[in-house]
């Protein structure tokens, strides 16, 4: 049996499972907790990486890894290979004046043109700028720019600081692809190329001899550890949507820290607007894509407030009607990116002594994110992409009240995935793609036939609130 080993290096933990490469089956797995909070030490993933590997049973049995992780944390290297600062993830919003900044800079039309993406306070370039304005000291030193996975891919091919790696700070064996590549804001995803202009502007002074990863080839591979091949990766959407084997009509829904609509396209979007994100995929395509900062948060938010677990606040929103009698949560707990609006709060609207119940409340919580991201799906169908069926993944996704509501809310039939790590499993295929040259199609099973179950007035009472 030949064993290939796919990463997910997410916001909240990292997991890695070993499957079998002929049947795609799940032979052993690991898994461990990342620190909270909205800017990390990367040394964090690292070891978490390497409990979850010895949770696993270790490597030495794996033809082929690929790591897939976050997107657009900023992971600043010096000369010597180490970590200039703590990563700031995508969801740390301190970068939002420097993303206006760049845009008056440069321009909407000309960013979308030039990187299929108009700047938000996500994104590495953004974050590179904060990094100019607010500790100087520290731009002056960066000699590199990583990605999560790039950094972490790294770092397991025995690469990093003198003294504590095997082949040390070699920065050119740093590696990425074209999917998170494309989530920096200085990669245009067509031509596959950096824009060393951006990445100067962002810096704030000529940026030519910093190293950025290579990109490679979605089949492509470099030497890992005891001649283990080690992929490409990519960002774990891209990696999500490889490990469904999502295709055309497709539209991946998934709900965790975040929320994120994407679909597999032929062609690239730029949207001037900046509410689609023009990612490239893990397979050569592209991936447009829509990313809510409040995912899962306001369920945990809702259910400690009501003082119930995840499963009674599933029961006590089915036990509402749509709609929650009128009471709407807008949910920009965390501030927002779609619509950008990073120092938002959230609102509860429509509060009378009739509507103010347990119940209404439980549903109002999953009514408000699953509008915010159909109002994703709607911005993304804008630019020509159809929605034959939706997969709604993500850990909030295995509640039975937000499938059901889902089905309400999506104009589409809505498909949920057998639970599963599928940023992981998108990370494995990749890892066998790599190590045999053909690209395998692994099946995903679902939970019953898509649903739809429309109900207006869930969408209708939300827009109508919406600030």
């Amino acid at each position: 049996m030949t064993l290939v080993a796919g990463v997910d290096s997410s916001t909240q933990s990292c997991k890695l499972i070993i499957r079998d490469l002929g049947t795609g089956a799940i032979v052993r797995q690991g898994r461990a907790s990342h620190p909270d909070g909205t800017e990390v030490d990367p040394q964090e993933w690292w070891a978490a990486l390497e409990t979850a590997i010895a949770e696993a049973g270790g490597l030495d049995d794996v033809a082929a890894l690929a790591v897939g992780g976050q997107q657009h944390g900023m992971v600043a290297l010096d000369a010597d290979g180490r970590v200039i600062r703590p990563a700031l993830l995508w969801n740390d919003t301190r970068s939002a004046g420097a993303a206006e900044d760049l845009i008056a800079e440069v321009g909407r039309a000309a960013l979308a043109e030039r990187t299929s993406l108009v700047p938000v306070a996500s994104f590495t370039a953004t974050k590179l700028r904060w990094l100019a304005d607010n500790e100087p000291e520290n731009a002056a030193r960066v000699a590199a720019v990583a990605l999560p996975h790039d950094w972490l891919t790294w770092r397991l091919r025995g690469y990093g600081p003198a003294g504590e790696s095997e082949h040390g700070a070699v920065l050119t064996e740093l590696v990425t692809d074209r999917s998170d590549a494309s989530g920096t804001n200085y990669f245009d995803p067509t031509t596959g190329e950096y824009d060393l202009d951006l990445l100067s502007r962002a810096l704030r002074r000529d940026a030519s001899d910093v190293v950025l990863p290579r990109v490679l080839a979605p089949d492509e591979s470099v030497d890992g550890p005891n001649g283990m091949r080690v992929g490409a990766g990519a960002g774990d959407n891209a990696a999500a949507a490889l490990g469904l084997g999502a295709g055309a009509g497709d539209v991946v829904v998934s709900i965790g820290t975040s929320g994120t609509v994407a679909a597999v396209t032929d062609v690239a979007v730029r949207d001037e607007t900046g509410t689609v994100a023009g990612f490239a995929d893990a397979t050569g395509r592209f991936l447009p894509l829509v990313t809510t900062i409040n995912g899962a948060r306001v369920l945990d938010a809702t259910a400690r407030l009501l003082g119930v677990d995840h499963g009674e606040l599933a029961r006590l929103a089915l036990a509402a009607v749509p709609g929650a009698d009128g009471l709407v949560l807008q949910p920009w707990f965390e501030g927002e990116r779609t619509p950008n609006l990073p120092d938002a709060t959230a609102t509860l609207f429509g509060m009378t002594l009739a509507s103010t119940t347990r119940e209404n409340l439980a549903r109002a919580a999953i009514e408000g994110v699953l509008c915010g991201l159909a109002e994703g799906l709607d911005a993304v169908r804008r630019h020509g992409v159809d929605a034959e069926r939706i997969l709604l993944i993500g850990g909030a996704a295995q509640s039975e009240a937000v499938a059901a509501i889902a089905a309400q809310v999506f104009d589409a039939p809505v498909a949920r995935p057998e639970p599963g790590e599928y940023v992981a499993a998108g990370a494995a295929l990749q890892a066998a793609w790599a190590l045999t040259g053909a690209r395998p199609e692994w099946p995903v099973s679902l939970l019953g036939e898509p649903t739809t179950d429309p109900r207006p007035v869930i969408r209708e009472q939300y827009t109508a609130r919406r600030g």
